[in-house]
């Protein structure tokens, strides 16, 4: 977390599905947090010791047209079979849990022109695109939402965006429609028509690639990924810098992260693997380079001279950066 964060609190906590709960982030000094901008996420940190993770959650944001502005930040979390930050969260977070957040970081941000918009959200890649929709509404602009999980039961916010979309809402349950057609869906829309997207990596590949077939210049596909940087079988290892200096960068931690608490000074942005602004240049390290990001070319990744360390690992134990 760059800067100094925000001592905060969980005020509540409620159930959404059997593997999501909503959780409201408040201040530890009781004062109102100022109200986030639709697509910003913040970074989480909580747990101690050994079980210290940092974890990037969407601010979900009022869920009706007519909630007043909010003064905490509602997230929504998903528990994941073998994510040892999810499970931590659900098993230990609940009013008055003490941790950590950055201020909104906003990387995925709706663009002011006029274009129609498609919001397409996978499982619980719903949190940002509910904000979306309730900005849209608000400013009565074109959209419309495409929303597809395993079945209604475990996808949430589906009443509330049912309020804020009405017919512009599509649910697609893929255990009942079966996997989604996204060259059929992209072929209806407007022209002009741009497309936000959130969800797992493989059914945003899937859509970016319908995209480019039907000719979409890539610019009109805007995305989010969730969970880039992390991994079940993530492995403790050491970074080596110029300087000499090593630091351990724990299971549940990036490079950058990791960087940060040890007051090094890094440059970063979206903290998702995009942008490139991390990109920092690989001495020797043992193993192979874990690439997670987005941003480099094939080709790039299998050169090893450069990592994003916002989000990319080793396979071995120790890594040496010319930082």
């Amino acid at each position: 977390m760059s800067g100094k964060g925000i001592d905060a609190v969980v005020l509540a906590r409620r159930g959404l599905t059997d593997r999501i709960a909503e959780f409201w982030i408040g201040r530890a000094d009781g004062h109102p947090l100022s109200m986030a901008e639709s697509g910003s996420h913040i970074e989480l940190h909580f747990g101690g010791g050994k079980h210290h993770f940092a974890r990037h959650y969407s601010i979900v944001g009022p869920l009706t047209l007519h909630d007043a502005p909010e003064p905490f930040w509602r997230i929504a979390v998903q528990r994941e079979d073998r994510s040892r930050g999810s499970a931590f969260i659900h098993d230990n977070f609940g009013p008055g849990t003490a941790l950590t957040v950055s201020r909104p970081i906003n990387a995925f941000r709706l663009a002011r022109h006029q274009a129609n918009r498609l919001l397409v959200a996978g499982g619980i890649g719903v949190t940002p695109m509910l904000a979306m929709a309730r900005s849209l509404r608000m400013r009565n602009l074109d959209f419309s939402m495409f929303y597809a999980g395993q079945e209604r039961s475990a996808m949430a916010y589906v009443g509330e965006l049912g309020g804020l979309c009405g017919n512009r809402l599509t649910l697609h349950e893929s255990r009942r429609d079966g996997i989604p057609g996204f060259t059929g869906l992209l072929s209806g829309q407007p022209a002009g028509t741009e497309v936000y997207v959130c969800g797992p990596g493989a059914m945003i590949e899937a859509l970016r690639e319908a995209a480019s077939a039907l000719g979409w210049r890539k610019e009109r596909v805007r995305f989010e990924v969730f969970n880039a940087a992390h991994r079940p079988d993530d492995r403790d290892f050491e970074v080596r810098l110029s300087s000499g200096h090593r630091v351990k960068v724990g299971a549940g931690m990036t490079i950058l992260e990791t960087l940060e608490l040890a007051g090094v000074d890094t440059l970063s942005s979206c903290r998702r693997g995009e942008c490139g602004l991390c990109v920092t240049d690989v001495a020797e390290y043992d193993g192979e380079l874990d690439h997670r990001d987005r941003y480099f070319s094939d080709e790039q990744h299998r050169g090893g001279q450069q990592i994003a360390i916002c989000c990319s690992r080793i396979t071995g134990r120790a890594l040496a950066l010319n930082i």
